[in-house]
């Protein structure tokens, strides 16, 4: 499902699957919810440009990341 649900957002679903997906979407408001929102926050991510992470956030990442490392 959720392969094909990438698949219909970014529009190469097999085009009567997405019809068949199109269809379910009128009568199922919890579906729709899903799709919708999965669509804004694709965009959202897409047209924002990255924030630069503060030096002290970036030191404990780059120290908990190695941490991990050295525990597997």
């Amino acid at each position: 499902m959720i392969r094909q649900l990438c698949d219909y957002l970014d529009g190469e679903l097999d085009p009567a699957l997405a019809e068949e997906l199109e269809k379910h979407l009128e009568h199922c408001e919890d579906c729709h919810l899903v799709v919708d929102t999965t669509r804004k926050t694709i965009e959202i991510y897409c047209n924002t440009e990255p924030l630069p992470l503060p030096a002290d956030v970036r030191g404990r990442l780059e120290r908990a990341l190695a941490d991990r490392l050295r525990e597997s």
